[in-house]
């Protein structure tokens, strides 16, 4: 089943998840709209996470899972944000899932 987001005057399509079918479409708009219907609000420190896994994605072709995402984190921003209790302030529920959700990339292959 195809769900779609509307952004403005275009739509994207999702799965049934919620993540982008065509990574292609990401943008900070879409980024932005998928956090609103996660009752998210995007600020500087989310960029930051949402960036640093766009370009894992482009080196690796894979969406990090929680603990290879703490690991990435504190590798390139430092012990303090490297935390599963930083990342899940930011990011409810699985870390890993709703940020590479919102980076418009795809579910970790292994997070359930």
């Amino acid at each position: 089943m195809t769900n779609y987001l509307q952004v403005r005057d275009y739509k994207v399509a999702l799965d049934n998840e919620g993540y982008l079918k065509n990574l292609e479409d990401w943008n900070e708009e879409i980024a932005a709209e998928l956090a609103a219907q996660e009752d998210i609000v995007l600020g500087p420190s989310h960029w930051e996470i949402l960036n640093l896994l766009r370009k894992f994605y482009q080196r690796h072709h894979l969406s990090p899972a929680t603990r290879a995402l703490i690991s990435l984190v504190k590798r390139d921003l430092g012990k303090e944000k490297g935390r599963s209790v930083y990342l899940m302030k930011l990011f409810r529920g699985s870390p890993a899932k709703m940020a590479s959700k919102l980076a418009g990339l795809p579910k970790p292959d292994n997070c359930l």
